[in-house]
């Protein structure tokens, strides 16, 4: 069974400059088969800005109205997505870019919340496995941006950690899957303000002692659940840690793996 990278990197490294343009010679220089998918970074809040567009945020969560639908599209799907492919193409990685509603690749519905309307706010129900296996073969890298669609003419902005899961678990059947979460910290730290306190493997059972005692940062604990839910489906492995340190994690020599029980 070939291997299968599915990467995503936080909005983050995609406003430092210098940083994406490293990590992204680093993916490039994967030989194996890749898929990068990408968060939005600040760009598509200070553009809202500009325009006199409030946003909000509801546990880090953008509520996403029908002005602010237009921004991200334009942000996430148009300028982000393209500029990350031209520099891959200028590293010599054969890539192509698309949202969601590119060839129906990822299906989405707006999300129902008992309380909370998150506007035009998508949540995943199918993937295109067959099109993404397709490019794959052809040597194509996909550069996915989180934008979705319901099948009905809505687009769909949809949390990029959760589009990688997804992919990572529809592929898995088909490729011997890692999911790699790339942002700023080095990895799972036992001490969110120290760099140095990465836990190079978490199980299940050590996951569930460190919530116990409350060991974990709260903001990781989604990427977390999102992982061991990606395992529990099929992926082999998931890794979490620094942008910079792409071809160490890919490795095991940096960031932390999350790993079925031994």
């Amino acid at each position: 069974m070939d291997k299968l990278y599915i990467i995503k990197i936080g909005g983050n490294i995609i406003d430092d400059e210098a940083k994406l343009a490293t990590f992204l010679r680093d993916f490039a220089a994967i030989e194996e088969k890749k898929i990068l998918v990408h968060g939005g970074g600040k760009l598509a809040t200070r553009l809202a800005e500009k325009m006199g567009i409030e946003q909000q945020l509801v546990d880090g969560r953008r509520i996403t109205d029908a002005e602010t639908l237009k921004i991200v599209t334009m942000v996430y799907a148009g300028f982000i997505n393209k500029n990350i492919v031209a520099t891959l193409q200028s590293n010599h990685c054969n890539a192509i870019g698309l949202c969601g509603a590119d060839g129906d690749v990822i299906l989405a519905h707006k999300r129902k919340h008992p309380v909370l309307d998150y506007g035009f706010v998508g949540d995943v129900d199918s993937i295109n496995t067959d099109l993404i296996s397709t490019l794959l073969h052809k040597n194509i890298s996909i550069v996915f941006a989180p934008i979705t669609h319901d099948q009905q003419g809505q687009l769909l902005n949809t949390n990029a950690d959760t589009i990688a899961q997804e992919i990572a678990k529809g592929m898995s059947g088909l490729y011997d899957t890692e999911l790699i979460y790339s942002f700023e910290k080095s990895g799972v730290l036992l001490d969110a303000n120290d760099d140095s306190t990465v836990i190079p493997e978490i199980r299940p059972s050590y996951y569930l002692e460190l919530k116990a005692k409350n060991k974990i940062f709260a903001g990781m604990i989604p990427k977390l659940d999102n992982a061991f839910t990606a395992l529990n489906s099929g992926v082999s492995k998931v890794i979490i840690g620094k942008a910079e340190q792409l071809s160490d994690l890919l490795q095991g020599k940096a960031g932390t793996s999350i790993l079925h029980e031994q």
